[in-house]
């Protein structure tokens, strides 16, 4: 018997079969499929008309729809990105420095901050196309490297956001379980932290934007505890170890290393200003964005730094950082009690910050993928991007350091590559032209992205012969120093640097796009 329908569908299904030549009944199945996805269409509507919410994707947003200009709005740009950094997975990159690269607390201390400024200021370049364009960070990518070759940075930007999610997640699972003397599983931990952002992801940038205005303030006092607490036992008398030649290699490397978590927000630095008016200057986008960058992050590498040469003093602090980087810092609060448990625990949260704009914007890059894809609503494929990180991170909780080395050196390579071709095609080739911004969907008015893809490409062969990762070492990264150096995202740009303005001046003479 076939399931029962409505009586309309019922009725407009018979007339279908009275109409049809052979009177079939597969006329009546058909009325099944759209009811289907009209249920879907009806749970999307219901769950896409909760307040907060919010349904774009990565269409464009026109100026007749942007925010007015204030200075809360200013304010709240800089309290965005200094809210969103100033968390723990941050304070262990600076652990690299005194224990892996053996550099000296002053050595360490300067390496990573001019690192990070350069490294926050392409990040604050590109944010600026934000309010220009009304377009997400990896749409305006099209006008610079074409509509279809611009997938590949996709690809690569989707990793991104997932892998430092799952850095987030591990991070703020470590320090709930060392909270907790080991009562509470990491695995928990990790559950809470990815959970948690998910949930905000999914109602994307008012909740967002409401959230961080408030979320650096616990951490800045929690952080600041910590100094109070463990600061005592840093120990900045320490010194870079190795012969001068080895010690300049390990320099370059931190240094390279420091650059690369800033510059990573380059993929997503746009996605959260297109509600600005059209208008708005670039120099208070560039200026509000660097500033929050900068400031938060300097806390925190420094304070990484800190504890990272206390332990080459304190064994108690060596023992806790042979458990966990997680476990290191909540021994930073020895002696606090129970404040400082909940100190710990306050830090742990703070990574939700950090993972909220990565997996909302993750799910916007896999809109870009496909038109397919971009019919699937950002609400359903923030809850998967969540999905997926918190379950990288459970698989690889056991190894977070390694993790961590490799992947950030990894994800600075293709942002710096891509950084170079975006400053070079705005500076060289559309310095006095405008962008036409209403052609972001339509690849006939885009860009072909020969030049782009080309030079993208080469810039990843050169970035290959200078890497020095534990992975892999390339022919050139080997020659500097007893442990080489990472050279990486310096050969990698000098390449591109190099082919890419005679490359777009053939694509243009040859195909005027």
């Amino acid at each position: 018997m076939s399931p029962s329908l409505p009586s309309s569908d019922m009725e407009a299904a018979l007339k279908r079969r009275s109409d049809s030549p052979t009177g079939s009944v597969d006329a009546v199945a058909t009325v099944e499929e759209p009811t289907l996805r009209h249920k879907i269409s009806h749970w999307n509507a219901r769950i896409e008309s909760l307040a907060g919410l919010e349904k774009r994707g990565i269409s464009r947003v026109p100026p007749t729809e942007r925010h007015e200009a204030s200075t809360e709005k200013y304010r709240d740009m800089a309290l965005l990105w200094f809210s969103t950094n100033i968390t723990a997975n941050n304070l262990a990159v600076g652990l690299l420095g005194p224990l892996v690269f053996k550099l000296g607390f002053l050595d360490a201390a300067l390496c990573a901050i001019f690192g990070l400024i350069l490294g926050a200021a392409g990040a604050a370049y590109y944010s600026t196309w934000g309010p220009r364009s009304g377009l997400r960070s990896m749409v305006i990518a099209r006008f610079f490297m074409g509509y279809y070759p611009v997938k590949i940075a996709v690809v690569l930007h989707v990793l991104v956001t997932i892998g430092y999610g799952v850095i987030d997640c591990i991070i703020g699972g470590q320090i709930l379980s060392a909270v907790s003397d080991g009562s509470m599983n990491v695995v928990v931990g990790i559950i809470i932290v990815g959970f948690v952002s998910g949930i905000m992801a999914v109602f994307g940038m008012s909740i967002f934007y409401w959230y961080q205005r408030w979320a650096w303030l616990p951490q800045v006092i929690a952080l600041f505890v910590l100094v109070g607490s463990a600061g005592p036992k840093f120990n900045t008398i320490i010194h870079s170890q190795g012969d001068p030649i080895t010690i300049n290699a390990n320099r370059l490397s931190f240094f390279s290393l420091c650059l690369s978590p800033p510059v990573a927000w380059t993929p997503t630095s746009a996605d959260f200003y297109v509600y600005y008016p059209e208008k708005m200057p670039r120099w208070i986008t560039f200026t509000m964005t660097l500033t929050g960058l900068v400031a938060s992050k300097t806390v925190v590498y420094l304070l990484g730094i800190g504890l990272a040469s206390s332990t080459f003093s304190n064994p108690s602090l060596a023992t806790a950082y042979e458990t966990s980087s997680g476990a290191l810092i909540v021994a930073g609060y020895d002696g606090l009690g129970g404040f400082g448990k909940f100190c710990g625990v306050v830090v742990a949260l703070g990574e939700i910050g950090n993972n909220i704009p990565g997996t909302y914007s993750s799910a916007l890059g896999f809109q870009m993928l496909a038109r397919s894809v971009e019919r699937i609503p950002r609400w359903a494929l923030a809850c998967g991007s969540a999905a997926i990180s918190t379950a990288c991170a459970l698989g690889g909780r056991n190894e977070l350091l390694e993790i961590l080395q490799n992947f950030l050196a990894l994800m600075g390579y293709w942002v710096t590559i891509f950084l170079c071709i975006a400053l070079e095609e705005h500076l060289l080739f559309k310095r006095n032209k405008p962008f036409d911004w209403t052609a972001w969907s339509d690849w006939r008015r885009l860009p072909l992205g020969i030049a782009g893809f080309s030079s993208f490409l080469i810039g990843w062969a050169g970035a290959i012969v200078g890497m020095d990762q534990v992975w892999y070492k390339g022919p050139i990264g080997t020659m500097i120093g007893s442990r080489g150096a990472d050279l990486g995202i310096w050969m990698g740009c000098g390449f591109t640097l190099v082919v890419y303005p005679p490359l777009r001046a053939v694509e243009l003479g040859h195909f005027g796009r």
